[in-house]
């Protein structure tokens, strides 16, 4: 009988204890699975160029290295597209490249530190020992500022003094563009609060974390920053609130994954755009968005008991785009209340299976 494939994110350890348990193991990996393949198709791009590699021309006749002589600053946009190990290895083409990777605001993507052979996504037995030794390495050396970090590819449980230092770094140094993956189990890591003091960042993803305590957040200071994602974060209720209140010019809210209930208080002067998907809502309340321009709820998860999903819009001029409204779900505008309703089949066509009533109530 041939041996059953091992499993792609539990490890041996945690399957047997979910074994033990009564659950069944691969289902769990499966589970696990997917809700990393939802957090990486939810995470921004990086600004790097992974296309097509070109082989070297053949030397000019006369020998001169015309790349060397381009205008400095055309030299360091070449080197802040390259992956990071490629942008290093550009100091030992010639002495008018020795300074350029240590003048260039940092691109690190951990997954490009993968070792050869290992592709993306990362499995349990991808060694992250390695990959942290050569980011804690890379952060060191480089003087900073670090134009876009993404560390997607270590259990951050085993190397909580590594991530420590990381953020001190990037809040001594400067980041713009932070992305913050935890390769699950477990699920609860805590996140250090010194993230919330990195007050350089116009865009902050996170995923697979617990917060911190409320006076943690009560002390974030984000005054650059232009979009927030929160993918399947445990948090405490008002928690997403503390975030935006101290974040001025935030522009786009992303959550993903919140299966503790979210509740939800929008007091923004910024925000345009706020998506919501995978995730138990509760209560969504827009009190005072007056640039909100979309407001999008996505793929709601049901939790016993039939809990009903209230969707509140206050003082929100600019909204011109919302969905989706799904059975279950109440949406108030001002003095109009609107509810989804599943009509019987037979009130329809045979040819008819399901219709929906929107119900339209005036205060």
């Amino acid at each position: 009988m041939a041996e059953r494939a091992p499993f792609n994110i539990l490890d041996p350890a945690t399957a047997g204890d979910a074994q033990r348990r009564g659950s069944d193991p691969r289902e769990l990996d499966r589970c696990m699975e997917q809700m990393l393949s939802y957090i990486y198709a939810s995470l921004p791009n990086y600004p790097l160029y992974l296309g097509q590699r070109f082989h070297a021309a053949r030397a000019a006749p006369d020998r001169v290295d015309r790349i060397s002589r381009l205008p400095r600053e055309l030299r360091r946009d070449i080197v802040s597209r390259l992956p990071v190990k490629d942008a290093a290895r550009t100091a030992v083409l010639s002495w008018r490249w020795r300074t350029i990777w240590l003048s260039t605001p940092l691109v690190l993507v951990d997954a490009h530190l993968l070792p050869k052979g290992q592709g993306f996504p990362p499995t349990y037995s991808t060694n992250s020992q390695p990959i942290t030794a050569a980011v804690s390495s890379i952060l060191e050396a480089h003087p900073g500022p670090f134009s876009c970090v993404h560390l997607i590819c270590s259990r951050m449980d085993s190397y909580r003094p590594q991530l420590a230092r990381w953020l001190q770094l990037f809040a001594a140094k400067g980041v713009h563009d932070l992305v913050l993956v935890n390769r699950p189990l477990p699920l609860e890591v805590p996140l250090p609060a010194t993230v919330f003091t990195i007050t350089t960042l116009t865009r902050l993803y996170l995923g697979l974390w617990k917060l911190p305590g409320t006076a943690a957040l009560r002390g974030a200071s984000f005054p650059h920053l232009r979009e927030l994602g929160v993918l399947f974060v445990e948090m405490e209720p008002g928690d997403v609130d503390y975030l935006v209140a101290r974040s001025p010019v935030l522009k786009i809210l992303n959550i993903l994954g919140c299966m503790k209930g979210l509740r939800l208080r929008l007091v923004s002067q910024s925000l345009r755009c706020v998506q919501i998907a995978g995730s138990i809502m509760e209560n969504i309340a827009v009190v005072k968005a007056p640039c909100l321009e979309r407001l999008i709820l996505h793929g709601s998860c049901k939790r016993g008991g039939g809990l009903c999903t209230r969707v509140r819009i206050g003082d929100a001029p600019k909204l011109h785009a919302f969905g989706y409204l799904e059975p279950g779900q109440v949406l108030e505008i001002r003095d109009t209340i609107i509810m989804v309703r599943l009509l019987p089949p037979s009130l329809f066509f045979s040819s008819v299976s399901n219709r929906v009533q929107l119900t339209e109530v005036h205060g």
